[in-house]
């Protein structure tokens, strides 16, 4: 029998920076479900029409909002925006990099609402391995 997954999604405003005096909008979305407990996804709205996602580590953002964190692909820390709290994210791929600025309260809060959905160290528990195998075998 499948349990039922439970998602937490944000709707929320991001900042393309270009460079020290311009960025442009980016609408986005976080979403985090209890079917994939080790993950965020979020996925960027661009003007190509085409929604990019990105996924990696939740235990990776919520480190990020209290000091620098990550490697490689992806690197987060908070910082301040004039007299905003914001949330770096700087992204590397083939395709190019990106460094964009999050609302660090608005991301704060949803992290929040995803660790009353699977707290953190039960994330094992939300997986339902048995199940997984019980439905591969069937």
């Amino acid at each position: 029998m499948e349990r039922p997954t439970s998602v937490v999604e944000h709707e929320l405003e991001l900042s393309l920076v270009l460079s020290p005096e311009r960025s442009v909008p980016v609408p986005a979305r976080l979403s985090y479900g209890s079917h994939d407990p080790y993950a965020v996804h979020i996925t960027f709205h661009l003007d190509s029409g085409t929604p990019v996602t990105w996924v990696f580590g939740r235990e990776l953002l919520v480190e990020g909002t209290f000091r620098p964190c990550g490697q490689g692909d992806v690197r987060i820390w908070p910082t301040r925006s004039g007299r905003r709290s914001v949330l770096c994210l700087a992204l590397s791929s083939p395709a190019g990099d990106a460094l964009l600025e999050a609302p660090l309260p608005a991301v704060a809060a949803w992290l929040e609402r995803a660790h009353r959905l699977v707290p953190p160290g039960s994330e094992l528990a939300a997986l339902d391995l048995d199940g997984s195998l019980a439905e591969l075998l069937a």
